[in-house]
């Protein structure tokens, strides 16, 4: 696959936060909980597809350490909201998040060996930044719950240590 053709593919495949009418500043704890589940869950799917479709063993790796993280902490947001009675609030924000998913899903599908890897991965580290971005810049300062405030600052210490990885395995796979 030529260069231009990759790099418009691989332009294709990242989830963005196109300009938006609200601001993730503007949601409230219960539905920035719902946006970070969400935003975990699409991170599994992701990785589950990774392990179905490489054979590269650093792309199962990071898969696999996808699927533990985010699992671990989505079943502790989970446990944080049950503990302060709050039920996760669907919002404009999640429901971007699982229809760029859900195109990011058909692109990757379609790809196999050495092209899924290096999309995966350049998808990987496109979705942690811009997901570490709206956590850190909007979530962690808007957030009214201390321990609301206190589970995205943890996790966004784990995520982005995903990043960085991500970042790695981009440079690795080229």
């Amino acid at each position: 696959m030529n260069r231009t053709i990759r790099n418009v593919l691989l332009a294709a495949l990242v989830l963005p936060f196109p300009a938006l009418a609200e601001s993730p500043a503007d949601l409230n704890d219960a539905q920035m909980a719902d946006v970070a589940y969400v935003a975990d869950n699409i991170d599994i799917r992701q990785a589950h597809l990774a392990l179905a479709l490489s054979d590269n063993a650093d792309v199962r790796a990071f898969a696999d350490t996808m699927i533990a993280d985010h699992t671990a902490v989505n079943e502790q947001a989970l446990a944080l909201l049950k503990k302060l009675g709050v039920k996760p609030e669907d919002n404009f924000l999640s429901q971007q998040l699982l229809k760029g998913a859900a195109d990011t899903m058909t692109k990757l599908s379609a790809l196999r060996g050495a092209d899924f890897d290096r999309a995966y991965a350049a998808n990987e580290l496109a979705y942690h930044k811009t997901v570490n971005g709206v956590v850190g810049d909007d979530f962690i300062p808007h957030a009214k719950n201390a321990q609301v405030k206190a589970l995205f600052e943890a996790g966004l210490k784990i995520f982005k240590a995903h990043e960085k990885h991500a970042e790695k395995m981009v440079a690795e796979l080229k």
